[in-house]
């Protein structure tokens, strides 16, 4: 079994988002949900959070600042080696305005900001949350992007942005894909104990929130995606989430469901060997699917206590683990998370661990189809 190397423990504010840059500096997110986030991006830079690209940029004035992070769920360095900002606009979850919801690029040959895209209403309405983006360069001008809506209290779905007119729209606008799943269709279990919202007073109710990890096929044609609250996945042809002359339930119909990934995910990524990368919170692990659709564990380890977010770069992969579970809203009102939280990597090609199916077995680790039921 590979083993998980520390890169940094964080003793404040929960993490999620991890991007490493070709490089090898790495940048991490905290989004503003209850803890005191000084910085909601920083760079370590020798074992310190640096804010980044400085601090003026993680001093909002408001959540609808167009010029500042105002809460970032999400930090992704694409293929030339620019760093993406993912900014929900939405501390504490809150409604969001426009101005607030934003993709921020930032030139790391500078360390300065090169672009803002906001999000009109009709793309990002107030109920939004903007949680994770991949970007392929090879389609148009200047390539697009791919950002997961994972709002628990409205529609989830996909949001296409052509980053070279900063056009976005909306696809699979509250598919069943990109929706959770009720709890008698899955029941997470994480640390023993079922993954439900608690509150300090009243009845438990289930997570529902929808899209959220997401991940191109090394080729460019698929996008896979997967709500939190799911053992599921899904992918969808790129060239139908591109097509704007598409109605959206033509876009549907080419939904294909990946099979049972083997238990809830939070994140997703790839390779370019075709490998995919799943979290699996409720079993501390890291798992891949190989191109063949057989599955591999990457990582296991009880520190891995809800793996998040990933990112591949110099021979690892990059995870974070932020005991997401442990929070107040999960716990009838009681924080339960202990620091330090936890920036892992382990290498990507070291040996990792088959996974085979037993005779006679109907677990939810075993090998998914390659292709499956069309929703």
């Amino acid at each position: 079994m590979n083993e998980l190397e520390v890169v940094h423990e964080f003793t404040g504010p929960m993490p999620t988002g991890v991007g490493v840059s070709h490089t090898g500096r790495v940048f991490v997110n905290f989004p503003k949900w209850g803890d005191d986030v000084p910085a909601t991006v920083v760079e370590l830079r020798d074992g310190v959070e640096v804010p980044f690209p400085d601090q003026a940029w993680n001093s909002p004035s408001s959540d609808d600042d167009e010029g500042a992070f105002v809460s970032v769920q999400s930090v992704v360095v694409d293929p030339a080696d620019r760093l993406w900002v993912l900014d929900t606009g939405s501390p504490l979850f809150r409604r969001t305005e426009p101005g607030g919801p934003k993709l921020v690029c930032v030139d790391l040959a500078t360390d300065t900001v090169v672009r803002v895209i906001t999000f009109p209403p009709e793309v990002a309405p107030g109920t939004t949350y903007l949680n994770d983006v991949r970007f392929d360069l090879r389609h148009g001008d200047a390539g697009v992007a791919y950002i997961t809506d994972s709002a628990d209290s409205g529609p989830n779905g996909i949001i296409v942005v052509d980053l070279a007119t900063g056009e976005s729209w909306r696809r699979l606008h509250d598919h069943p894909s990109t929706k959770a799943e009720p709890l008698d269709a899955f029941r997470p279990v994480v640390e023993g104990t079922p993954f439900l919202e608690r509150p300090a007073e009243g009845e438990p109710e289930p997570v529902t929130m929808g899209a959220d990890g997401i991940a191109i096929s090394a080729d460019g044609t698929r996008l896979f995606y997967c709500p939190l609250a799911s053992r599921r996945w899904y992918s969808v042809p790129t060239h139908a989430l591109l097509d704007r002359s598409l109605p959206d339930d033509e876009v549907g119909e080419q939904v294909v469901d990946e099979g049972d990934k083997g238990g809830g995910a939070d994140g997703l990524e790839t390779d370019d060997a075709g490998r995919l990368y799943l979290t699996n919170y409720e079993h501390d692990a890291v798992l891949r699917r190989l191109p063949d659709g057989s599955f591999e564990t990457v990582a296991h380890d009880p520190r891995l206590l809800w793996p998040d977010t990933m990112s591949i770069a110099d021979g690892h992969l990059y995870v974070t683990a932020n005991q997401l579970h442990r929070q107040a809203k999960y716990q009838g009102g009681e924080d339960r998370r202990r620091t330090p939280y936890h920036l892992f990597r382990v290498p990507v090609d070291a040996g990792p661990v088959r996974l085979r199916r037993p005779a006679g077995s109907g677990g939810a680790w075993l090998d998914p189809p390659r292709s499956g039921k069309r929703r």
